[in-house]
């Protein structure tokens, strides 16, 4: 199936590229055969992709003005082609009249697309708004590299801030994917300094440098790195709650937006039975706690211990207040 899907691709490229070309030229290209071809073709019209018989001998084109556009090189596809004057000066002589002029207009063609995206891609970098942590004077986020960089897969450099260990440290990162959680925007990616997939989050980059150096995701799945992680914080046990919310709140739990899947059965008194298996429980319950006693935890048995030292700490605090003002 991958291979076809790259066939196809191919086939895509090569009647843009050369309208008219026979299906034999396609076959010798894609190194298969016409009738593979062929086939091929018509999957491409049963995806409406409108590409035309000019007729016999004549090979295929694409219909009125369309084409594949834009270029959409890769970082490394873009050095490549642009180092082949210094390939072609060698056989000068054997170059047809115009190869200059069309090589400049591709080229052109790749520096208008590329300007034009980071145009976009600063829009788009305006428009989100971050907050900015209290302890943070200025307000500068690097949101725009970063968006830039995880497009181009290119490794950034950045100073990043650890709060965990209230330090500051120099890391080169390959930005995978940029996703938001909770108002915030986190980058995952793979961290050279850690040797493995690390969570970034935004506000905490400190300087960001573009590399002169792409990466490739290889085989790295998101939803599998991000398996029953209730919104960005990993962690390695696998705990199934079970909760009751009350029929008061029942509605407005089935519209929360959530990042895992949970099993919801509805109850006859109208309550809502809350099944859900997450890695990590600080953010689950943190969540929890803001439907207060609407939310019942009744497995694990364990959590329901931990709520009542909650709620112990909260009457120590509270209520001596409460008994010396009145």
């Amino acid at each position: 199936m991958k291979e076809r899907l790259i066939r196809l691709m191919r086939i895509i490229n090569l009647i843009q590229s050369k309208p008219g070309i026979m299906a034999r030229e396609m076959a010798e290209r894609c190194e298969t055969t016409e009738r593979t071809i062929y086939r091929d073709l018509d999957a491409l019209g049963a995806m409406q992709m409108p590409i035309s018989n000019l007729g016999h001998g004549k090979g295929y084109a694409f219909i009125s003005s369309f084409s594949m556009y834009p270029l959409d090189w890769t970082e490394q596809e873009a050095l490549a082609f642009s180092t082949l004057p210094a390939v072609m000066d060698q056989i000068q002589t054997l170059i047809p009249e115009g190869f200059d002029s069309a090589y400049e207009k591709v080229m052109g063609t790749h520096r208008k697309e590329k300007a034009k995206r980071a145009d976009i891609v600063q829009h788009v970098a305006d428009v989100i708004q971050l907050g900015t942590p209290a302890y943070r004077e200025d307000s500068r986020t690097f949101l725009y590299d970063i968006i830039q960089a995880t497009i181009a897969q290119q490794s950034i450099r950045t100073t990043y801030y650890s709060q965990a260990r209230n330090e500051q440290s120099r890391r080169d990162i390959d930005p995978y994917y940029l996703v938001p959680r909770d108002y915030r925007f986190y980058v995952i990616g793979y961290c050279h300094t850690a040797d493995a997939i690390r969570t970034f989050r935004v506000s905490r980059f400190q300087e960001v440098e573009l590399l002169d150096r792409t990466f490739d995701k290889g085989d790295f799945n998101l939803k599998a790195y991000m398996r029953n992680t209730w919104s960005i914080e990993r962690g390695e046990r696998q705990i199934k709650f079970k909760v009751r919310f009350h029929a008061s709140v029942a509605r407005y739990v089935k519209e929360e937006e959530l990042f895992i899947k949970p099993e919801m059965t509805p109850q006859a008194d109208g309550s809502l039975l809350f099944e859900a298996t997450v890695n990590h429980d600080r953010e689950f319950l943190g969540w929890l706690s803001q439907y207060g006693p609407d939310a019942e935890i009744l497995e694990p048995e364990a959590y329901r211990d931990v709520m009542r030292e909650r709620l112990r700490k909260w009457m120590d605090l509270y209520g001596a207040q409460t008994v010396s003002l009145s």
